[in-house]
Formats: structure tokens, sequence, C-alpha cells
């Protein structure tokens, strides 16, 4: 599940807030296996998309998360869920996007290290009223 400014987001929901207010950001990861999974690395990581095929995501200048953009989860029992909370500062108005991705980060495992991505959450900056 992820919540921006409270609000529940998936792929056709579009989310506006105003430039210079932080903006809240809730992902919480839900283990709906018989098995504990984990450890993983949750990394949120913001862009525009031009519409074109191309994705820009050097915005430093543009958005900062207020933290960290990347948490660590240890182990997520079954059943059981964990949530990060974090908050993005959008300085000038536009359309972004927001990327986020679990790696797995287990290396006792044979197999290659996944990435599970979630949708991209869209967010609209807009200028305070």
């Amino acid at each position: 599940d992820i919540l921006v400014d409270g609000q529940q987001c998936d792929c056709d929901v579009v989310v506006t807030c105003q430039v210079g207010d932080p903006v809240p950001l809730e992902v919480k990861l839900t283990n709906w296996s018989k098995h504990s999974v984990g450890p993983f690395a949750l990394t949120m990581m913001p862009y525009q998309d031009y519409q074109n095929g191309v994705h820009n995501y050097d915005l430093q200048d543009a958005i900062t998360f207020v933290g960290s953009n990347t948490f660590y989860i240890d182990t997520v029992k079954p059943t059981k869920d964990s949530v990060y909370f974090g908050a993005l500062l959008f300085l000038y108005t536009g359309d972004f996007y927001l990327n986020i991705k679990f790696h797995e980060d287990n290396c006792s495992r044979e197999l290659p290290l996944s990435w599970l991505c979630l949708p991209s959450v869209h967010i609209r900056a807009t200028e305070p009223v």
C-alpha cells in the first residue's frame, strides 16, 4: 500500500500537492505468504516522464527528500506488515512520478538478487493558492 499526503495511490490516481509543503509518504509492505521474507531495501526514486520514452531522474533542483529515500527492512513475518514513512518537498511545479522498488538483499541465497517494482505514483506539484 502506498499513501501520498494521506491519499491511497494506485496507477490511475494523480495526487496534487503544493510547492514548498512537505508531502508525507507512507509505504506498507504486507507479507501474505506463509514464510518470513527479507531482508529488503526499499528505494524511492522521483522522476519526470517527458512522454517520449525519456525519464529524467536528475531532479535534485526540483525535489528533495525529507529524510532518506532508502529504508532497510530486516524481516517481515507471515501475515504481518512493515510500514515506512518519509516526505517529499517539491521546489518547482510540474508532473512528477515516484518509482518505488524493493530490492531483495539476502546474500545467503544462490539465486540472483531480485527487484519488486510497484506501479509508479503520479504527483502533480502546483503553485500555492
